[in-house]
């Protein structure tokens, strides 16, 4: 079967990201001898770099890793809710119905940081100056943008550009000359560079020749140094966010001091001679394991129309409960979720027709609670608090796609609003290398549409918070110390309990659905040239459905709403609008942005595979 590049194969190691100079400063890294854990962090600077309309240092990462020998774990890069970050501030003294989409009022204590300097420290050989090289050159000597950074910075450039908008330092690095950056020239960043640069400095001073000493050092000058200061200050600035209001922030030299990234075990499921590893459901990493503990003992044909209308309901299900179950503000009855006795029970509200009612369920017969704002959107009702753009198809648009493109708004790329509002994120990265280590990585936030650029550094704060709720009692609700669940899901799978793939997207509320389609598309699929058909999986046509409360702001949903690529068999979509589906078709390569690493435990071939939608995700090795 054709597919648009081929399953790459060999021995010494293997990369894929979303951006080919990610790519292949991870694959000169492990050229020069370094493991796939300093390769992974080479090229996470580098994504911050490149892509800075879809994440940034002080956003955050998940990370899934499995080193050779060793179990699988998961290293949390999410932040937490500063101390002063509680829900009846925000609604009650704020007035606040939803947490803002952009600006200090969003912003969590930053992840990223800290777990890439930690899976450094503890997995990798290199220095913290060897892995900055890559980020360092490119933001100082320049790249040329892809076309995606220049439609985000021009959707934005009013709000860059209006004096007395608190963004002002945005557009002093994003609108140089006053325009945005432009593919086909180069793009620098040098307040970013500057910052490493200083980073460097400090901790080989403090930590001397010992390599471990001195990320601990640089690690210390993001928390407390600097770095710390500078964010401090940011915070404390007023700017104009999504509520249409001037807010400061409440991120403080104590939070940024107190926090630090965390190894925690992957939340895990069987399935036919598999196991899937995700994060915890601080993030909607197990919304996969339970979709798979769905499925009937035998599937439809994998492409027809039952089995594609079997996949879109058992999602709903799933992320109902995501809506109901998922959080860090409370305990969450994972085991009962992923028990075959509860999947069985919830397998049977799976019909001939299809659903537009948001159904969690019971587990250990709990009785599940939502938020108001979740209650309003799924019955298609705006008022106090509920924002109209909340319920109407297509919120959060407009899309940041140029004129012409056969994108539906909202389908596969992030969509980009005039105030900075993003549905959708993220970065992607997968690396195994030639001893058998192995990662997959999705790092977001700080995106450059999401908060002013802090001026002595060159990149922004993130936005998490936006995916806590602001109701009292809830898994989810905003509250002090605690993650807000978000929507990042990088993925390992186990074949005999021996690692054999590391796999993601980007796509926000949709990464844990095209995740699914992929690995079912991996595990079904007949062997090309003896290894998995990896290629063939991501370039599959592929779909989402919306029929859920989102994680952005302004938390809509779309009940039925189905959005198919356009390469989809007809008869398929004739056929799932005759189940009831609200199938809109989209372009013909529009949805998914899928990367993958694999090795073959039986033979130690390795192989990779990256998406062609977007034409800048690649996989390079060999």
């Amino acid at each position: 079967m054709f597919t648009t590049r081929p399953t790459l194969q060999g021995t010494f190691g293997m990369v894929s990201s979303t951006h080919w100079l990610a790519s292949q400063s991870a694959m000169a890294v492990l050229e020069d001898g370094g493991n796939a854990y300093d390769a992974a962090v080479a090229a996470g600077f580098v994504l911050h770099v490149v892509e800075p309309h879809l994440n940034g240092p002080a956003g955050e990462v998940p990370i899934v890793l499995a080193p050779a020998g060793g179990g699988v774990r998961v290293l949390c890069g999410q932040g937490v809710a500063p101390a002063d970050a509680s829900a009846a501030h925000y609604r009650d003294t704020l007035g606040l119905g939803l947490v803002p989409g952009t600006g200090p009022l969003a912003a969590a204590v930053p992840g990223a940081f800290d777990a890439w300097m930690l899976l450094l420290r503890d997995h990798g050989t290199k220095t913290l100056a060897e892995v900055l090289t890559y980020a360092i050159g490119y933001a100082e000597d320049g790249h040329p943008p892809v076309e995606r950074v220049t439609e985000t910075v021009e959707t934005v450039r009013e709000l860059f550009a209006t004096d007395g908008t608190g963004w002002a330092s945005s557009a002093e690095v994003y609108l140089p000359g006053g325009r945005p950056p432009a593919p086909g020239e180069l793009f620098r960043n040098p307040r970013l560079a500057a910052t490493w640069r200083r980073l460097i400095a400090e901790a080989e001073a403090a930590g001397g020749a010992d390599r471990e000493a001195q990320i601990d050092a640089a690690r210390e000058v993001w928390r407390t140094g600097f770095i710390a200061e500078a964010l401090v200050r940011q915070s404390a600035r007023p700017t104009l966010d999504t509520s249409g209001e001037h807010h400061t922030g409440t991120l403080t030299a104590a939070d940024l001091a107190g926090w630090s990234a965390t190894y925690e075990d992957p939340v895990t499921y069987d399935w036919n001679g598999w196991t899937l590893c995700k994060a915890g459901p601080w993030s909607q990493g197990p919304t996969l394991l339970q979709q798979l503990a769905l499925l009937p003992g035998e599937v439809p044909a994998p492409g027809s129309a039952a089995y594609t209308h079997l996949l879109i309901e058992g999602c709903k299900l799933a992320m109902a409960d995501r809506e109901a179950w998922y959080g860090d503000a409370a305990e969450v009855p994972l085991a009962a979720l992923l028990s075959d006795s509860y999947n069985a029970r919830r397998r049977e509200l799976i019909g001939e027709k299809a659903s537009f009612e948001l159904r969690p369920g019971r587990p250990g017969g709990r009785e599940a609670r939502l938020s108001a704002h979740a209650r309003a959107v799924a019955a298609g009702e705006a008022g106090a608090g509920v924002p109209e753009r909340a319920v109407a198809v297509g919120a959060g648009e407009p899309t940041v796609a140029g004129a012409g493109s056969s994108t539906v708004a909202g389908a596969g790329e992030p969509t980009v609003a005039a105030d900075g509002s993003t549905r959708g994120d993220t970065c992607h990265l997968d690396v195994v290398d030639r001893w058998g280590n192995m990662v997959a990585a999705t790092p977001s936030g700080g995106w450059l549409q999401s908060n002013p650029v802090v001026p002595e550094l060159g990149f922004p704060l993130g936005t998490r918070l936006q995916m806590a709720w602001l109701d009292e009692g809830l898994p989810n609700t905003l509250t002090p110390g605690r993650r807000p669940r978000t929507t990042l899901t990088p993925s390992i799978a186990l074949r005999d309990g021996t690692p054999v793939m590391a796999f993601g997207t980007p796509g926000g509320d949709q990464q844990d659905q095209w995740q699914v389609h992929f690995f079912l598309a991996v595990a079904l699929r007949a062997p090309v040239r003896g290894g998995l058909d990896l290629q063939g999986a991501v370039d599959a046509p592929n779909w989402h459905t919306e029929s859920f409360p989102e994680s952005f702001y302004p938390r809509g949903m779309r009940p039925g709403r189905v959005v198919v690529e356009s390469r989809m068999d007809p008869e398929v979509v004739a056929e799932l609008r005759r189940r009831g589906h609200d199938v809109t078709v989209g372009g013909a390569w529009s949805e998914g942005r899928l990367c993958a690493v694999a090795r073959d435990p039986r033979t130690g071939v390795l192989s990779a595979a990256a998406n062609p939608r977007g034409m800048q995700g690649y996989a390079v090795g060999r």
